[in-house]
């Protein structure tokens, strides 16, 4: 039953309203947002300063790094306090800047994933003109184009939350300001907004999704002409790139395809690419990335010596 009382105020109920579990819930979310962190801002750190990685696949990383420190502040920083509470309330203004926030910085992880996919095909089916093709300048405005996509598409998240009111009850059964339960408090026929939401972000992670796909089986397929050095290098670096894009889009294809519906499973596949992905990338792109290692290792002397 809903009343005629305008909301200023969400409760969020989080992941469990189990004390116990809450706790479970703030240990976990405060260890992989800090392991995100450390992880993504050493990365950011590392490329910035080391002249070693200097080629577009890097630069596109610094932003992938930048994307998921960002979407992941957007979310743990809130969880990790709300657990720490018996309610967690929310207000209405605060709700919309999480929701364009996440949209904001997700949209941009997908459209770097997208640069990056880019980058592989040219520098693995066009050797010979990647540096011609993929040249600073290029680069920098296929990132520009990145920001403005994902600018659009959290501005189409932020008018579509204001385009109707919102009545008691006001208890969203997520752990962040989500689109479906936020739907569910909505006092009007959602039926249109549902449809646009599908056609915004539905759209948007599936195309995606299969246009990443298609070009790794692209590039795995133009690797039998090379030599076997080659093809190892080359295949490591796709293989980790389809990880990720794996980990980050299936949950959301899953979430934003389905107008109008939510499952209890919803919450918790929600965190495999708010909190899990953004943890992941950076040891999926660096583990045996021999090249960010050693600037890395660069990174650390220089800051030890610097000490001394």
């Amino acid at each position: 039953m809903q009343l005629n009382i305008n909301v200023t105020n969400f409760l969020l109920l989080g992941l469990t309203q189990d004390p116990k579990q809450k706790n479970i819930v703030f240990a976990i979310f405060l260890f992989l947002y800090m392991a995100t962190l450390l992880g993504n801002l050493l990365i950011i750190a590392t490329i910035k300063t080391s002249q070693a990685l200097g080629s577009p696949m890097y630069f596109f990383l610094f932003y992938l790094s930048l994307s998921d420190t960002c979407f992941s502040t957007a979310i743990a920083p809130r969880t990790i306090v709300d657990s720490l509470m018996n309610e967690a309330t929310i207000s209405f203004s605060e709700c919309i800047i999480q929701v364009s926030a996440v949209h904001l910085f997700g949209g941009l992880e997908i459209f770097i994933l997208i640069l990056m996919a880019v980058d592989r095909y040219v520098a693995i089916c066009k050797p010979l003109h990647y540096m011609s093709i993929m040249n600073r300048r290029v680069c920098g405005m296929l990132v520009a184009i990145a920001w403005m996509g994902s600018c659009v598409h959290s501005l189409v998240q932020i008018f579509l939350a204001l385009s109707f009111p919102f009545f008691l009850p006001n208890e969203i059964d997520h752990y962040f300001c989500e689109w479906q339960p936020l739907l569910k408090l909505a006092c009007a026929d959602t039926y249109v907004i549902n449809l646009l939401l599908v056609a915004n972000s539905g759209t948007l992670c599936t195309v995606s999704f299969l246009m990443l796909i298609i070009s790794g089986v692209i590039i795995l397929y133009s690797l039998r002409n090379h030599s076997a050095e080659g093809r190892k290098k080359a295949l490591f670096t796709c293989v980790s790139h389809i990880i990720v894009v794996v980990l980050f889009f299936v949950p959301c294809i899953f979430i934003y395809t389905r107008p109008a519906t939510t499952f209890p499973m919803d919450k918790m596949i929600s965190v495999f690419y708010t909190v899990c992905t953004p943890f992941l990338n950076p040891l999926i792109y660096t583990l045996r990335n021999a090249e960010v290692k050693n600037a890395m290792k660069k990174l650390w002397s220089k800051k030890i010596s610097g000490d001394l």
